[in-house]
């Protein structure tokens, strides 16, 4: 009897949405037409067509439709970008218009969409913490001060796997490029390491970073349908105040402690020391507040994309042996057997770098990226795209765009190596970071650390799927968050590699 009750008062709550959407709409029009789309149901819309994996759900609707098309998620009007011509329209040509964010609710736990780097709009806060961000943590002086910290954490992967070699047994990839990118940001932001590899805090903080990032990219009925914010049916916003929370309280454990310590004892070289140093000279400019909310940024971007990419390429490169065995051959021409990769030897290994855009061509680590929301009616391409519409940049339908890719379906690092296309904002083919002032403002690390991984893993061992598994059994299946995520994570277990 509760069930039915509960089923009809949501019922009833998205028909008074929709009944509130229709008659604010025949106040309100845009000046022209919409992009074309498929016809909405009374009430729903189109949040049927989503499916499971709305990344691959919107792509084909893009075949179908164009590269630009509308959407009526119960009442929120969407626009869906898939093609690198419309994408550079979006993120660079009238960027200004479209530089604002669409709020999930799920990201309003903790007030955290009025303060967070990523969610806030491009005003002077956004202009202060980004600048804040580029000068004491991501600007060349910044990353080649602390790539001595990189060094390190690499070294402790390689020991992690090389224990697993000894023992025979499987690394689960995924994890251990997690616990590596986890350890980093913490010993950059706090001079401290937070987990061990296959250690239950690890299993803790993987569990809180992805559950964060699958709730705020999960489809949510709260934000498509206003009325449904009250009762939160699916609880996402119940489980991400949970999950911020649980980081909030490390984060103002470090803090106190290191307010306790500034003063008594030697200055540390770190992130916090100079958000601690700013808010000191002026509260105004940066509360204790503010610094725990760009912490939160920082700590969970910067673990789950750079591990999920890591992942995704070495799944590629177990897939295709040949790949492997081309990268490993270049690894040992230009670095030799013995020695560890440094971050000056990337420039000089193509085919890795051709690897990774391969890798965030076909797997983009947030698929539709974050959220852009449009500030006022703009015609794009004679249509209108209204004010407030969410728009959605697929760039994982962007990567395999037959018109823009040949055979975009399959893995082939050799397309980039004689091309100049980079993932860093100028290319609108390959956009994984977003581009224009929104782009991804960790993009200088991610980059370092993610060839970093991926050649210290190939050079350093020979791998062999778990399970005896052939290549060509290995399950390349996406699990829809935020962020992309392998189904069935990678597990395989390191050889000790054999001299060409």
């Amino acid at each position: 009897m509760d069930l039915i009750f509960l089923s009809i008062l949501l019922f009833s709550f998205a028909v008074w949405s929709w009944i509130l959407q229709t008659l604010k709409s025949k106040f309100r029009k845009p000046a022209g037409k919409l992009p074309p789309g498929p016809k909405p149901y009374p009430i729903i819309g189109n949040i049927l067509e989503l499916g499971r994996k709305p990344h691959q759900s919107l792509a084909k609707l893009s075949q179908i439709y164009g590269p630009l098309i509308h959407l009526k998620l119960g009442s929120l009007t969407t626009v869906v970008v898939s093609s690198p011509d419309m994408a550079k329209l979006f993120l660079q040509k009238h960027d200004q218009v479209f530089s604002s964010r669409n709020h999930p609710v799920a990201i309003q736990a903790l007030d955290h969409d009025k303060l967070s780097l990523v969610w806030i709009p491009v005003e002077n806060q956004w202009r202060k913490l980004r600048k804040i961000c580029r000068e004491h943590m991501f600007s060349v002086p910044s990353l080649d001060s602390s790539q001595g910290l990189r060094r390190d954490r690499l070294q402790k992967l390689c020991e992690y796997v090389h224990r697993c070699c000894i023992d025979g047994k499987a690394v689960d990839v995924g994890r251990a490029a997690f616990t590596t990118s986890l350890n980093l940001m913490t010993a950059t932001l706090f001079s401290e390491e937070f987990a061990a590899f296959d250690s239950a805090s690890c299993e803790e903080f993987k569990e809180v970073v992805s559950g964060i990032m699958e709730n705020i990219g999960k489809p949510n009925l709260a934000d498509y349908f206003p009325l449904f914010r009250v009762l939160g049916p699916q609880g996402i916003l119940r489980k991400n105040t949970v999950y911020f929370r649980r980081c909030f309280d490390i984060f103002e454990k470090i803090i106190a402690k290191r307010l306790e310590m500034r003063g008594r004892m030697s200055r540390k070289s770190d992130m916090l020391e100079s958000l601690l140093d700013i808010n000191e000279r002026n509260v105004s400019e940066l509360s204790i507040l503010d610094i725990k909310h760009l912490l939160l940024d920082l700590f969970v971007a910067g673990t789950d994309t750079t591990s999920s990419a890591v992942e995704w390429a070495m799944s590629e490169l177990l897939r295709h042996p040949d790949k492997m065995l081309k990268i490993k051959k270049e690894l040992r021409e230009v670095i030799g057997n013995n020695e560890q990769v440094a971050e000056s030897d990337i420039s000089r290994l193509p085919y890795l770098k051709a690897i990774v855009k391969e890798t965030f061509r076909l797997h983009p680590t947030v698929p539709l990226l974050v959220p852009h929301k449009s500030t006022e009616d703009t015609e794009i391409n004679g249509y209108t795209i209204p004010k407030n519409a969410k728009i959605l940049i697929n760039a994982w339908a962007i990567g395999r765009d037959s018109s823009t890719w040949l055979d975009p379906e399959l893995f082939t690092p050799e397309r980039f190596l004689e091309s100049e296309m980079d993932f860093k904002g100028q290319h609108f083919e390959l956009v994984p970071f977003g581009a224009g002032r929104r782009i991804c403002a960790g993009l200088p690390l991610a980059n370092r650390m993610v060839h970093l991984m991926i050649a210290t893993l190939v050079h350093n061992f020979d791998w062999k799927l778990d399970g005896g598994l052939k290549p060509e059994e290995l399950d390349l299946n996406e699990s829809f968050g935020l962020t992309l995520q392998k189904t069935i994570p990678l597990k395989a277990v390191p050889i000790k590699f054999q001299p060409f």
